[in-house]
């Protein structure tokens, strides 16, 4: 399927959205304008590239914009997408920063603040769910991404001994489940 291959404006213009409308849960909007809207990336190539950005330091929806931006249109393409993703919403978060010094101790703005944390989590879960019903991972995948889950969610775990512990099973899992396709 030929995809189209935008250009560094493009990138800048699409991450600006992305980072502006994506309150608490950018990578979920990410996902649906750069693989439903935009069709720049598969659903596979998206989780793939998620998958690395999480594993890497800082953030992974910007480790994400500066892959796809290298991708598509190298150097210049990675700071496009990059500063479109953090331009916009950096002048947002200055003023909200401002406010909130103002009126941080209101309660209906505490109140406000707690109602988004609740939607920004469960934008981070309905696109994980979505991410998985669409892909199907095999079970051997599926299990490893659970254990990464328990390890994070109920044990606590810090992110990078789960992901040092699960890397060689993940690797396994993948090589396992290629090797069992028709």
């Amino acid at each position: 399927m030929d995809r189209p291959r935008p250009t560094v404006a493009q990138l800048f213009l699409t991450y600006l959205k992305i980072g502006l409308v994506g309150f608490g849960g950018v990578n979920a909007w990410a996902r649906r304008v750069l693989v439903e809207e935009r069709r720049w990336v598969t659903e596979q190539e998206y989780a793939e590239v998620l998958g690395l950005g999480q594993v890497l330091p800082g953030p992974n929806a910007l480790n994400v914009a500066v892959q796809l931006g290298e991708r598509f249109r190298g150097g210049w393409g990675a700071l496009a997408a990059s500063t479109g993703l953090f331009g916009g919403p950096l002048l947002v978060l200055v003023g909200l920063a401002m406010l909130h010094d103002a009126y941080g101790e209101v309660p209906l703005v505490k109140a406000v603040l707690a109602g988004t944390a609740a939607a920004a989590a469960g934008m981070i879960l309905g696109t994980a769910a979505k991410i998985t019903g669409k892909l199907r991972p095999a079970w051997p995948i599926l299990a490893v991404g659970l254990a990464a889950l328990v390890g994070g969610a109920v044990l606590r775990l810090p992110l990078p001994w789960i992901v040092l512990g699960l890397a060689p099973f993940g690797i396994l899992a993948a090589w396992w489940t290629e090797k069992a396709r028709p």
